[in-house]
């Protein structure tokens, strides 16, 4: 893999540090600003629209620029706002730069996925994602986690001025390294037909990403309410779904270019007795260690593999189906926390990991329902 690859690794490692920082930080912020756990949450939530909104928009925008003006102008505008988000006392402020610091990301991230998969061949791009999204893992493993440390020792503020801090060296890694030179596709829409292949994996991201945030954001208050552990057990447990969410990406890196449907199938039908599990074992500690584990693993595998199918379907327009993989992604990170908000509101702090299940259960059912569909359309055709 080309060494660049990794460079923008590094940049999204920052930007999915505090994409999912919130997860141990929700209490705190809640606390400081005077307001419930529950509207902490939409911070994620408004994150996430975020980048539902600018992901397409940012990416047709980028696409006109040139790949490192792209970038860099993305990231900076990510990095300041994080420092506006580290000064802030009203918690209104504070939700409208996670806003626009969604949409600097989703920018960065559609074209990041166009530019990896034209620098690698073109039956790599499952490779190609990997490495990229081992940013977002690693995050879950040291950047998220880290910040939960910070968070209980510094003050949550703090986990925001790291996050501005670790984004200074990815701008001048992107400003040395990346070369100028435009992204290919098309920098318009037109031309560019999203074929039901590509629609139906577009929906399968959202459901089962939706299903990732509906948990792993509220997963502080699970792991000391309902598995009832100590504070300090928070930043172990991020850990554990980081260590899960790396060996999850890193098998996808290895089997996702083979292309092979069965494997969605069967990952997503293990993912989805793994919710329903930890759902009913999360009062036991060392139940919900190891399902965190699992979990991470399975959901970031899946996951990992969707968006590089849909960059297959999509090869004709890499920058516009990375923008709309994106977008369908974080369809899924906004509906999850609230429904899962609205969930323990309504039953409790166990009722998140609930919700992950519904959400992956429809996902394989109508996986499922399609797979059928199209077996009994060969057989007719035969």
């Amino acid at each position: 893999m080309p060494f660049v690859l990794y460079l923008l690794g590094l940049a999204v490692f920052a930007q999915a540090t505090s994409e999912f920082m919130l997860s141990g930080l929700g209490p705190d912020i809640a606390h400081d600003l005077g307001v419930s756990i529950p509207a902490a949450g939409w911070l994620t939530s408004a994150f996430a629209a975020g980048m539902i909104v600018g992901a397409p928009a940012i990416a047709l925008l980028g696409a006109r620029w040139p790949r490192r003006r792209s970038l860099l102008v993305t990231l900076t505008v990510f990095l300041l706002v994080h420092v506006i988000g580290a000064l802030t006392t009203s918690f209104t402020v504070l939700l409208l730069t996670r806003v626009i610091a969604a949409l600097a990301n989703a920018g960065f991230l559609a074209i990041a996925l166009a530019t990896a998969t034209t620098l690698v061949r073109p039956d790599a791009k499952g490779r190609a994602t990997s490495v990229l999204l081992g940013g977002t893992t690693l995050a879950c493993i040291a950047g998220v986690p880290a910040g939960a440390v910070l968070g209980q020792h510094l003050g949550w503020r703090s986990a925001f001025w790291a996050v501005a801090i670790i984004s200074l060296p990815a701008l001048l890694a992107i400003l040395r390294t990346v070369p100028a030179a435009r992204t290919t596709g098309p920098a318009t829409a037109g031309g560019f037909r999203v074929g039901r292949r590509l629609a139906t994996l577009l929906l399968l991201g959202a459901l089962v990403n939706g299903a990732t945030f509906c948990s792993f954001t509220y997963l502080a208050p699970v792991v000391t309410e309902v598995s009832a552990l100590g504070d300090g057990w928070v930043p172990v447990m991020l850990a554990l779904f980081g260590l899960g969410s790396f060996a999850g990406v890193t098998l996808a890196g290895r089997y996702a270019d083979r292309r092979d449907n069965r494997l969605i199938f069967v990952a997503g039908s293990t993912l989805l007795v793994g919710w329903c599990v930890f759902a009913l074992t999360a009062s036991s500690p060392a139940a919900a260690g190891v399902l965190v584990f699992t979990q991470g693993l399975l959901s970031f595998a899946v996951g990992s593999t969707l968006i590089s199918s849909a960059l297959y379907a999509g090869s004709e327009s890499p920058v516009l189906t990375g923008g709309l993989a994106t977008a369908s992604f974080n369809v899924g990170a906004a509906l999850g926390p609230a429904l899962g908000g609205v969930a323990i509101t309504a039953t409790g702090y166990r009722a998140p990991l609930w919700v992950s299940t519904l959400l992956v259960g429809t996902a394989v059912g109508v996986a499922g329902t399609l797979q059928l569909r199209a077996r009994r359309a060969a057989r007719r055709e035969t």
